[in-house]
């Protein structure tokens, strides 16, 4: 399943990386004032722009907060950080069908949407504000250096700042962290798939997914599918893997959906909230999240079957019988080479001592990040 997905994940990084180098995290702030539609809107395209990585997206989300951004748009940038991003909807497309992807992009915004109206009607003045004294304790979580530093280029046009040197020194770090940030979710991911794959009975998967009662599967898949995702510890696109198992299981088509939203609550990232945002915003987090997951999942899959959009047949790609001479293999020859390219100018650019800061809290991340650009 690596073989088969591995090219999709350097591209995925390389446009991820080249898109952080041209868009600079400074002027998050000043985008996302407020919860009105512009600035979710703002909030999400700054979202799919940025990294994958589930625990970089809530770090970052944390310290976008603290320096004055709405809480509401915060919450929405980091929501589509990791469902919206260009990898996921590769990967998707390669295991599950395009489908899955379409579903994905259509449905992440509708999440978002639904979340921000619960924010409205249930987030108080007083829980952000608490929300905001926690987060300025400045408790440390996970990828506290990856998420501040800002390695971005500016002056010239955008092609100009890809292709300068600074640029191309920018993109190679981005994509490098990047790699370091999620390869234990991936690694983690298809392990698991494989395991459930090759261990789990089919009847085990038909219980769970009421597979023999087709009106109460489709309701029930956007309720279990974060669920699953909660106690299987995976997140970010380690998830995918796992979201194809379950639907050659029998999962419904929206509650692989849900699934797949669902890596912004498993229990690691919901234990970073409570750091974060206290217990309170924690809980109110789980919840708000949950449900707009939950109903924007339902809500794709009553549309997708209105438009017969569902694939009738459910053989999502686990694992290839062997290695042989086709497309994948010439593509993941090709863009290895790329890989090479970029790992060779993050070695020679001071990257292995800014990889060493992506864990550290974001003081001597800057310390990092002034190094990596006198190189």
């Amino acid at each position: 399943m690596f073989w088969e997905i591995l090219w999709a994940l350097i591209l995925g990084f390389g446009l991820s990386g080249v898109v952080q180098a041209v868009v600079s995290k400074k002027q998050m702030t000043k985008l996302m004032p407020d919860d009105s539609p512009r600035s979710i809107g703002i909030a999400c395209a700054l979202g799919a722009a940025s990294s994958s990585c589930s625990y970089a997206a809530v770090a970052l989300a944390r310290s976008i907060f603290r320096k004055g951004a709405d809480f509401t748009a915060a919450i929405a940038f980091m929501l589509a950080s990791t469902n919206l991003v260009a990898e996921l909807g590769i990967i998707m497309a390669i295991l599950l069908g395009w489908q899955f992807t379409l579903a994905e992009f259509v449905g992440g915004p509708l999440m978002v949407a639904i979340l921000v109206v619960l924010f409205r009607l249930f987030l108080s003045r007083e829980m952000v504000e608490r929300a905001r004294q926690q987060a300025d304790k400045g408790v440390q979580g996970k990828m506290e250096g990856h998420a501040e530093m800002d390695m971005s280029v500016s002056g010239g046009s955008i092609l100009q700042r890809v292709f300068s040197a600074k640029g191309w020194t920018a993109i190679s770090h981005y994509f490098v962290m990047d790699w370091l940030a999620v390869w234990k979710d991936v690694a983690g991911g298809l392990l698991i798939a494989g395991a459930l794959a090759a261990w789990v009975p089919m009847p085990f998967w038909n219980k769970l997914f009421l597979t023999k009662h087709p009106l109460w599967a489709k309701l029930w898949g956007p309720i279990v599918g974060p669920a699953v995702a909660i106690v299987s510890f995976v997140c970010s696109i380690g998830n995918v893997p796992l979201a194809a198992v379950l639907w050659n299981g029998g999962s419904s088509f929206g509650g692989v959906i849900a699934f797949i939203y669902a890596d912004l609550i498993v229990i690691p990232i919901l234990d970073i909230y409570r750091k974060y945002y206290g217990p309170k915003v924690s809980a109110f987090l789980l919840v708000t999240m949950y449900a707009s997951m939950a109903s924007a999942a339902l809500v794709i899959e009553l549309l997708f079957q209105a438009l017969h959009l569902v694939p009738a047949e459910r053989h999502a790609r686990i694992v290839e019988a062997a290695v042989t001479w086709n497309y994948t293999t010439v593509l993941n020859s090709i863009f290895l080479a790329m890989a090479a390219l970029l790992l060779w100018r993050f070695f020679t650019t001071g990257g292995v001592e800014m990889a060493r800061m992506m864990d550290q809290m974001p003081e001597r991340a800057h310390h990092a990040k002034g190094h990596a650009h006198s190189s």
